[in-house]
């Protein structure tokens, strides 16, 4: 019904079309991260998939991210009008959240068909039966899924990294490339000092690695493992095969993929150690900083979260039913092991138990397109051929939702692009989704529907901070701390100050 190259390619139309020039990298000497949300719906007749004759969907991008940054905990602000994260997923996520409350907004006031329908309880909507939504990334996510067997043909495209990094916290791993031990850098494989790949399309390399088995691809792999008499026509929006196909494992792994992403206090930690062992798998990890350090999770620790809790996140929880989730995560061409993908946002919390109803691990499916997005650094980096100057990551993000108020937003540093320290602190000098901007999008949704109709989470008691609105949301704050309990005991958390503002 549909094949990872089908969605990979509509991303990257939709970012050549629809974003302007505005926030894009510099050509030649600019490079970016690309992720989005694609709503996929299946014909009403429920007409049966053939190889021969398959059904078609309706495919649509409703959010889109771009990025690679994000602020140190010295710039955070407790009035909540900054971007502490603009790494592309997160981005994309937040954008889609901002997808949701118009949705439900269109749902609540009956004016126009909506993604929603009314659910079992007052006031309480669940997601269309047709609808599934899927995530897209330019690049495997930062952290714990970019820790990938190197084989012995391939180089380190990381900097020198300093022998005692994983225990000095005076050794800060940067968000630009200007400095070395960069999270971006150090995990991008397509690093313009990694040597060719001689691999043909498909052919993989198995081998164990700190306890854990990988498998690597160097090229074509729409689903991840396909197994014989299995297709991409066989992709459908309610299953998705997804088999193991055993690998030759004929290249010796001498190394692996270096992620800048630190390992959060309270995890073991990477040895340090050189070659394969360097890095210890499956740990929590935070995004680094340059100088200073981030409170941000890794990608790959949010998606995985995300996985548990659903996208949609606290405040929504309120109006739904149950949590929307992702149903798949397509990754663009990019040195890739579905071993670490499936892990870092699937396996690490496979176990977990006695969540609220409605709450689950799902079984997400995870492809690969073939698709190599043309502002990755890669793919920038084979254009630019002898260009003067550094190859540096773009400073900007861009958020982009399927909405019909102001559906673009470009930032850097975390506020509007072009705020100035004067500005600072001014409603002009907020993103459209900060976390102050979203509560503000909330409290709107609210101010629209008649109290009696509201749901019940929101009526039995007085509610005024968007930390009281978030704690309000009981079964998702359950479902939350049964996860950090049982498997994400050292997630780094804000403190509660910076969730007290009206």
């Amino acid at each position: 019904m549909w094949t990872a190259d089908e969605i990979a390619r509509l991303c990257y139309e939709h970012y050549g079309i629809r974003l302007p020039k505005k926030g894009k990298p510099e050509p030649n000497h600019e490079w970016t991260l690309l992720a989005a949300v694609v709503k996929i719906q299946s014909p009403a007749d429920k007409a049966c998939d053939t190889p021969d004759k398959p059904v078609q969907v309706t495919k649509e991008v409703v959010s889109m991210g771009t990025g690679t940054k994000c602020i140190g905990q010295s710039k955070m602000r407790k009035n909540g009008d900054i971007l502490n994260d603009s790494h592309a997923e997160v981005i994309a996520r937040r954008s889609f959240q901002r997808y949701l409350l118009h949705q439900l907004q269109l749902a609540a006031t009956l004016k126009e068909d909506s993604i929603f329908v009314p659910g079992t309880q007052k006031g309480v909507w669940k997601l269309r039966r047709d609808l599934i939504f899927v995530f897209f990334s330019s690049h495997t996510p930062c952290g714990d899924a970019s820790i990938i067997p190197m084989l012995e043909f391939e180089d380190q495209p990381c900097c020198p990294v300093f022998r005692n990094w994983a225990n000095n916290s005076s050794v800060e791993a940067s968000s630009n490339l200007e400095a070395p031990g960069n999270e971006r850098k150090c995990e991008d494989p397509d690093s313009p000092v990694t040597k060719k790949m001689r691999l043909e399309p498909g052919t993989a390399a198995r081998e164990v690695t700190n306890g854990a088995a990988h498998h690597q691809s160097f090229g074509k792999q729409k689903s991840g493992p396909i197994s014989p008499g299995i297709n991409s026509c066989d992709l459908t929006v309610e299953g998705l095969a997804t088999v193991t196909r055993i690998a030759p494992g004929s290249a010796k792994v001498i190394d692996v993929y270096r992620t800048g992403a630190k390992c959060v206090p309270g995890e073991a930690g990477d040895s340090g150690k050189p070659g394969a062992a360097f890095h210890q798998v499956g740990l929590l990890r935070v995004k680094p900083g340059r100088g200073d350090r981030t409170r941000s999770m890794s990608c790959s620790d949010k998606m995985a979260r995300w996985n548990v809790l659903g996208c949609q996140g606290a405040l929504l929880m309120h109006f739904l039913e149950e949590p929307i989730y992702l149903s798949a995560v397509v990754i663009g061409k990019c040195p890739y092991s579905q071993e670490a993908m499936q892990r870092a946002l699937i396996g690490r919390c496979q176990n977990v138990s006695a969540l609220p109803k409605g709450f689950g691990v799902q079984e997400l499916k995870i492809l690969q397109s073939d698709l190599l997005f043309e502002q990755s650094r890669s793919a920038v980096q084979a254009k630019r051929a002898d260009s003067p100057g550094r190859l540096v990551p773009c400073g900007a993000a861009i958020s982009w939702s399927a909405v019909p108020e102001q559906p673009l937003d470009v930032t850097a540093n975390g506020f509007p692009q072009g705020t100035t320290k004067k500005t600072i602190g001014s409603l002009q000098a907020r993103s459209q989704i900060s976390k102050v901007e979203l509560f503000r999008s909330f409290q709107k949704l609210l101010s629209r529907i008649a109290r009696d109709k509201w749901p019940h989470s929101l009526r039995v008691q007085k509610l005024d901070t968007y930390q009281e609105y978030k704690e309000a949301a009981s079964s998702y704050q359950e479902a939350w701390s049964t996860l950090r309990k049982q498997v994400f005991g050292s997630w780094i958390r804000n403190p509660p100050d910076y969730h007290q503002f009206k």
